[in-house]
């Protein structure tokens, strides 16, 4: 037997992909359910409810809830499919360095984009407050953002989309339009912030297609959403998180700052993610024909 009618062999026993993501979608919303009515009363009987009041905090506490709730979805899906848990490529052996690229280029995008938009007068600075435990807080916040959509996104979602016949460009556009619609009911979205929210899902998993792993996403989502909100002072996904270190003016809100929806909703935004992702996808199309040339020879 031919080693493609294997794999379609093998496809064809599986759960078919659409029905997974369906399911881990209704799995994500029954324990979320569950986990933030079970935390909410175990703060009442400890602490008080006081502390669901504090902002930050209530954050923190119910994207715990949120990322408990994807890995229990996702775990379940798993051993019912037969995967192991390392399919979702988190593990950080031989990927370290992932984590410093993914830091990396959030800290260039930046630079690039945020000098351009200040140079140009797109934006201005009217303040600075350099406060370390909010900084601290929200990172461990965007921290936990970044484990949850792309655990969800790119660890499962994608991951099981690469497991069909569907063409691995295609996988990864699927999964950036299932990222967006996540944000469709974020404040101020628009044509714009929606397009930048698909290109941003294409960003982030580009490389997955070549490394199956998440330290480099993980550490460009986190530190994206991180230097955007607390540290530039901008709005995330349209989000305002409170206290940053800089903070902003507008003076006209259009396309080309973002407008109240934040750099993601700028063109700026758009020809830099259109870009690096170019450059990821030439990346790992040249790191796997070097791969093939040296099994070839071997």
């Amino acid at each position: 037997m031919k080693v493609e009618e294997l794999i379609e062999k093998k496809e064809s026993q599986r759960i078919p992909a659409w029905v997974c993501i369906l399911l881990m979608v209704v799995g994500l919303f029954i324990f979320f359910g569950l986990y933030s009515t079970i935390v909410k009363w175990g703060l009442a009987m400890t602490v008080g409810e006081g502390v669901m009041k504090t902002e930050m905090w209530k954050y923190i506490i119910m994207e715990s809830c949120m990322l408990l709730a994807v890995l229990s979805s996702v775990i379940i899906l798993l051993y019912f499919e037969r995967r192991p848990f390392s399919d979702l490529g988190l593990s950080l052996k031989g990927h370290m360095e992932g984590i410093w690229y993914g830091a990396l280029l959030a800290v260039v995008l930046y630079m690039i984009g945020f000098g351009l938009s200040f140079a140009f007068g797109l934006v201005e600075v009217t303040g600075f407050q350099f406060d370390l435990l909010t900084l601290v807080w929200t990172f461990c916040f965007f921290l936990l953002v970044a484990l949850t959509e792309e655990i969800m996104m790119r660890g499962y979602i994608l991951g099981r989309l690469m497991y069909t016949k569907l063409n691995k460009f295609l996988s990864l556009l699927i999964s950036s339009l299932v990222f967006a619609f996540m944000h469709l009911f974020n404040p101020n979205i628009a044509f714009l912030p929606m397009l930048n929210l698909v290109l941003a899902g294409m960003l982030l998993g580009a490389t997955f297609l070549y490394t199956r792993n998440l330290c480099f996403p993980l550490s460009l989502h986190l530190f994206w959403n991180w230097i955007q909100g607390p540290v530039l002072g901008y709005e995330v996904s349209g989000n305002n998180f409170g206290t940053s270190m800089l903070t902003l003016h507008l003076p006209e809100e259009n396309v080309l700052n973002g407008g109240a929806f934040g750099f993601e909703g700028s063109l700026i935004c758009t020809v830099l993610m259109i870009v690096f992702t170019i450059l990821i996808i030439w990346w790992g199309e040249k790191r796997e024909a070097i791969s093939l040339a040296v099994s070839r020879s071997c």
